[in-house]
C-alpha cells in the first residue's frame, strides 16, 4: 500500500521533470518516455530570462522571513511554554492571522508599502509573509520547548545565569531539532505563497511562484519552460524536508497538545 501511495504522489513530479526534457514537439504527447531528451527547455529557462533572478528573490524573501520569525518566535514560545503567558486563549490568538482572508489584508499592505517606498520590492513580500509565518513559527516551536526540561535552565540559572542567558545558551541549543524544522516550515510557506507576491512585487522582484505563473499567457502554456521551472522550485524543498520530516509533523501538533 505504501509502494501505491508512493507512485500516486511521485508520478506527477515525474511527470513535470520529464515534460521539462521534451522538444516541444513532443509536449502535446501524454508519455513519458519515447522521445529523445533535449536540454533546451532548461538553458532558455536558466539562462535566456531573469528566472535565476526570481529564484534568488524567493531564497532572499523566504531568508528573511525565516531569521525575524525565529527571532520573534522562540521568545514568544518560550513565554507561552514556561509561564503560560495569556493562558491557552491567547496560545490559539496568535493564528487568527490564518483565519482572515489574504484579500482582507493586501489593500493595507500594498498602501503602507507604497508610502514608505517599499513597493516592488522583496522586503515588501517579506514584511507580508511574517504577518501570517511568524505566528505560525511560534505556535510550532512550543511543543519543542515543552520538550526542554526546566531543570537545565534552573541549573543554568544556580550557576549565575540570568533568565535569557540560560534561554540562550541552554534552552535554544537544546531546542536545535525543533528549530531547524520551524525554519524549514517557515521557508516552505514563504516559498510558495503567491498571492501578497502577486501584489507587492512585480519586473525584477518577483518571486518563484509568480514567475511560474507567467508561462501561462494568452498565448497558452508554455509547458516545457513552465516545467523546468516547476522542478527548478520542487528540487530544494524536497531536498530539504526529507531530513526534517518527523519534526515538522511533530511541531504542528505541539502547540496545541502541550501545555
Amino acid at each position: 500500500m505504501l509502494v501505491v501511495a508512493a507512485i500516486a504522489v511521485l508520478f506527477p513530479f515525474l511527470w513535470v521533470f520529464m515534460a521539462s526534457l521534451k522538444p516541444p514537439v513532443e509536449l502535446s504527447r501524454p508519455s513519458l518516455f519515447g522521445f529523445e531528451p533535449t536540454g533546451v527547455n532548461w538553458s532558455e529557462v536558466w539562462l535566456g530570462s531573469p528566472f535565476a533572478r526570481y529564484f534568488l528573490n524567493s531564497v532572499i524573501v523566504g531568508g528573511i522571513t525565516v531569521v525575524v520569525s525565529l527571532i520573534v518566535g522562540a521568545p514568544a514560545a518560550y513565554a507561552f511554554s514556561r509561564f503560560r503567558t495569556g493562558g491557552i486563549g491567547l496560545r490559539f490568538l496568535i493564528l487568527a492571522a490564518q483565519m482572515m482572508p489574504p484579500a482582507l489584508f493586501v489593500i493595507p499592505f500594498f498602501l503602507m508599502a507604497y508610502y514608505v517606498g517599499l513597493l516592488d520590492t522583496v522586503w515588501a513580500v517579506a514584511i507580508a509573509h511574517l504577518t501570517f509565518i511568524a505566528p505560525l513559527v511560534t505556535w510550532f516551536l512550543i511543543g519543542f520547548l515543552e520538550d526542554v526540561p526546566r531543570d537545565l535552565e534552573e541549573q543554568a540559572m544556580v550557576d549565575g545565569c540570568t533568565r535569557w542567558q540560560a534561554f540562550m545558551k541552554v534552552v535554544l541549543p537544546a531546542a536545535r531539532p525543533g528549530l531547524a524544522a520551524a525554519g524549514l516550515f517557515a521557508f516552505i510557506m514563504s516559498w510558495n505563497e503567491m498571492f501578497y507576491a502577486l501584489m507587492l512585487a512585480g519586473g525584477h522582484s518577483k518571486t518563484l511562484p509568480v514567475a511560474i505563473a507567467g508561462y501561462w499567457t494568452f498565448r497558452g502554456v508554455d509547458m516545457g519552460k513552465m516545467s523546468v521551472a516547476i522542478t527548478s522550485a520542487v528540487i530544494p524543498v524536497m531536498i530539504a524536508s526529507f531530513f526534517v520530516q518527523r519534526y515538522l509533523v511533530r511541531g504542528l501538533g505541539g502547540g496545541a497538545l502541550k501545555g
